[in-house]
């Protein structure tokens, strides 16, 4: 099966090189029985390559789950993936099989894998060395033979370097990696997910199509997409529904688009005709303007954010909230001490909060603002945790801490 027999059977849309070579790794792996691993940021589609390895394989006839490991609360997960005997634990009314013993034969998907348990991942990497298997409450050993692909978001090395995961299970799952490039990587790609997603919605809500001008289209491939595919096609569903004009205009898409995160605006390092690296604070004045600028923002944004708790609006506005709130948090942190001692000469034009309005940004609390989203989500979607979840872009399993964390009724 070539390239493009697997994109019209898995929708798969593009021709960027680092997309084809990720499904050439999966073609060439899904025949065997290695463990694979899929990296990449949230939303780049690492499900559908699951998918392809296993309808590629000759497990295609076997079963096939998808496991969030980062939405099952930790008290569950081992009873979830390996099973449970009768009475092991409060509530374990009957025995119940596992993941691993139902898919076998099979293959399962492990998303989010770097938010396993420490003692959990040793009973995986067990099942991997063994086929073996305990479930909880039990002392009999049980086999199974099951393919495992896991996918993860993180950066792993790192993960074990903080010891939240085990070095000897990253090189057992890792047997053949595949990195799937975010969108940003794949810019010429993005006109025609547009053009796929806005059709698909214009077919399902019944309207005419929505259409960029080359203003526009040039604007979504310079886009970073942090929210990758996802935030895409959220994109195009959402002016496929609000806007009335179907012809879309650079400006227009704009006001859609949060702002862009990052360090591609901060001053860069200036290397002379000496080639000597000069400080990175040489250049006073324009860090002290950009420190200036980004405090303005910010108490305009803490501003914004009260205001849309004490007056809801839209979920658009809402959303470039907590983007700007990631945006901007970090520079609260700096304090007025800190920024005198690396601009000692511009002392006097820093105007720091003064305490009536340090009193107000504490009333202002990003905690406070955050469990109001929490709780607008959930009563959204009906005490519903997975919709609450994704649209407040956490894991369930996040949520789940948040809502015990907050006290918050559901």
């Amino acid at each position: 099966m070539n390239f493009q027999e697997i994109k019209n059977r898995f929708g798969i849309i593009g021709s960027s090189p680092l997309l084809e070579r990720a499904l050439d790794i999966a073609q060439q792996v899904a025949p065997t029985n290695l463990s694979v691993l899929i990296t990449g940021e949230s939303g780049v589609g690492k499900e559908v390559f699951s998918k392809i390895i296993h309808q590629l394989s000759t497990r295609k006839h076997g079963p096939f789950i998808a496991v969030n490991c980062g939405a099952i609360p930790e008290g569950t997960i081992d009873s979830e993936l390996f099973g449970h005997e009768k009475g092991s634990f409060t509530g374990a009314s009957d025995s119940r099989k596992g993941y691993f013993e139902v898919v076998n034969g099979g293959t399962i998907f492990l998303d989010e894998v770097a938010d396993l348990p420490l003692q959990t991942q040793v009973r995986l990497l067990r099942v991997l060395e063994t086929g073996e298997f305990i479930r909880v409450g039990s002392s009999k050993v049980q086999k199974t033979e099951v393919r495992v692909v896991a996918a993860t978001n993180v950066t792993m090395l790192k993960a074990i370097e903080k010891g939240k995961f085990r070095e000897d299970l990253y090189y057992r799952l890792n047997t053949v990696p595949i990195k799937i490039p975010a969108l940003r990587e794949r810019r010429d790609d993005i006109p025609l997910l547009f053009r796929k997603f806005a059709s698909d919605f214009a077919e399902s809500y019944r309207m005419p199509v929505i259409r960029l001008d080359q203003e526009a289209v040039e604007l979504i491939k310079h886009y970073s997409w942090p929210g990758n595919i996802r935030q895409l096609k959220n994109l195009a569903e959402q002016i496929s529904v609000l806007e009335h004009d179907r012809h879309i205009s650079a400006r227009r898409l704009a006001q859609y688009l949060p702002p862009e995160t990052g360090n591609r605006n901060l001053p860069a390092i200036y290397y002379g005709p000496e080639k000597e690296e000069q400080p990175f604070f040489a250049n006073q004045e324009t860090l002290v303007k950009f420190l200036l600028e980004m405090q303005r923002e910010l108490n305009q944004l803490k501003k914004m954010v009260h205001d849309r708790v004490q007056h809801p609006g839209s979920e658009a506005t809402e959303h470039r909230a907590m983007e700007r709130i990631r945006q901007l948090a970090p520079v609260e942190d700096y304090s007025e001490q800190e920024a005198i001692q690396v601009w000692p000469d511009q002392e006097h034009e820093l105007n720091f909060p003064s305490v009536q309005e340090s009193e107000t940004e504490e009333s202002l609390r990003l905690e406070d603002q955050e469990m109001e989203l929490i709780k607008r989500a959930l009563e959204k979607h009906r005490g519903k945790r997975k919709s609450a979840a994704k649209e407040l872009g956490i894991s369930e399993r996040t949520l789940y801490r948040k809502i015990k964390e907050y006290g918050i009724k559901e």
